[in-house]
């Protein structure tokens, strides 16, 4: 792992920049948060679609001409978008993941439509509706409660319309494989969800890129024993961060248990992976073993993950962290430890399984002192 912080999201922008500039025809739709999702990068290349109405000094650069299409409205902004797909060209748009759920009546419409397409001989082939899902559930730096909510995820991954990939790029070199993945994408929904954040980044672009190919999980080798006792899997940038934190704490307190540390870089309906290349229930065993506890940690729900697993293995080897739908304005490591999805919440699941009960005691004791710094001073001591 780098000792090196890098944005997800910014990675997206740059990118996002790249294509405005190659494709005079691709578009980019966002409501009025494309700066604070870090996709300014955009600007310097392509201006703000602007009609007559007055141009103030603080206003970016604006033509009537511009690619950038943004307005307050996801409802507006997705009916254009698709629009533009259907018309051959590409197109991608960003929002906050709390608001990309106004969205979901459209957006199953929108499935429908190229399932049915798909089955009409004279339908062109559709260039994919790509969202982009900045996640503000685990930094709530200063939005609070109402800009928490992952369930556009675990609605899409409901649907059986074998249409949808909800993708989870672990750090900026997983975005960046991602992008390309989406951008190259035809009849299907893609959803990617990241954080806006500088992040560690945990391995190199190749790595995501076979991991896309390859059914959508892999093992993080240099952070994986041989032979192991747990498999800790996550699907999500702060879930990887916290499964990575976890096996440092796991392997300090308790030096002879083995780990085996795994990246689920996509879903699909009743799936790990891509709803065209899901993991199959060999592949699982391979990577998870047959018998050996699954300690996860999720971006989203938790009984979303679980119910996935169940498609592979039995609940009883399973525990999985995620949101719980807790909530606040506070501190990033707070926001973990009030879903339960903190480092030292995944390390309390193998000291359970191990019978330790005073190294859970000495977890929850740390979670406890983050809790009282975080509520006197506004900041962790976890970082």
């Amino acid at each position: 792992m780098s000792n090196e912080l890098y944005s997800p999201a910014e990675k997206i922008g740059n990118l996002l920049a790249k294509t405005l500039k190659e494709d005079p025809h691709f578009y980019f739709f966002s409501p009025d948060e494309t700066t604070s999702n870090k996709f300014d990068e955009i600007f310097e290349v392509e201006k703000r679609a602007w009609g007559s109405l007055e141009q103030k000094t603080w206003d970016l650069p604006e033509s009537p001409n511009g690619r950038i299409v943004e307005m307050l409205s996801e409802n507006v902004l997705f009916s254009v978008m698709t629009g533009h797909l259907m018309n051959g060209e590409k197109a991608m748009m960003g929002s906050y993941e709390a608001f990309f759920s106004i969205i979901t009546a459209q957006l199953l419409q929108q499935i429908k439509f190229i399932k049915q397409a798909k089955q009409v001989s004279w339908r062109p082939v559709l260039p994919a509706v790509n969202l982009l899902s900045t996640s503000t559930c685990w930094r709530q730096d200063h939005n609070g409660y109402t800009h928490q909510s992952p369930a556009l995820i675990s609605t899409l991954l409901s649907v059986p319309s074998g249409l949808a990939n909800c993708i989870f790029p672990m750090d900026d070199a997983a975005a960046e494989a991602t992008y390309e993945y989406m951008i190259n994408s035809e009849n299907v929904v893609n959803l990617t969800t990241f954080n806006k954040a500088p992040a560690p980044r945990f391995a190199d672009k190749e790595f995501a890129e076979n991991e896309i190919k390859n059914g959508g999980a892999a093992i993080l080798s240099e952070y994986s024993d041989a032979e192991p006792d747990f498999v800790l899997a996550a699907a999500g940038d702060i879930a990887m961060r916290e499964i990575i934190e976890a096996a440092k704490i796991i392997r300090e307190d308790l030096p002879g248990v083995k780990l085996r540390i795994i990246n689920i870089a996509a879903l699909a309906y009743r799936g790990i992976g891509f709803c065209n290349n899901k993991l199959s229930r060999e592949k699982f065993m391979e990577l998870f073993t047959e018998h050996h506890p699954i300690i996860a940690s999720f971006h989203g729900y938790p009984e979303t993950l679980e119910n996935i697993f169940e498609n592979y293995t039995e609940r009883r080897r399973l525990r999985v962290h995620g949101y719980n739908e807790e909530g606040s304005t506070t501190t990033p490591f707070e926001m973990l430890r009030r879903n339960a999805a903190s480092r030292y919440d995944i390390a309390m699941d193998v000291a359970g399984v191990l019978g330790r009960d005073k190294l859970i005691a000495k977890y929850q004791d740390i979670l406890e002192e983050n809790h009282r710094h975080a509520v006197n001073f506004g900041e962790d001591l976890i970082q």
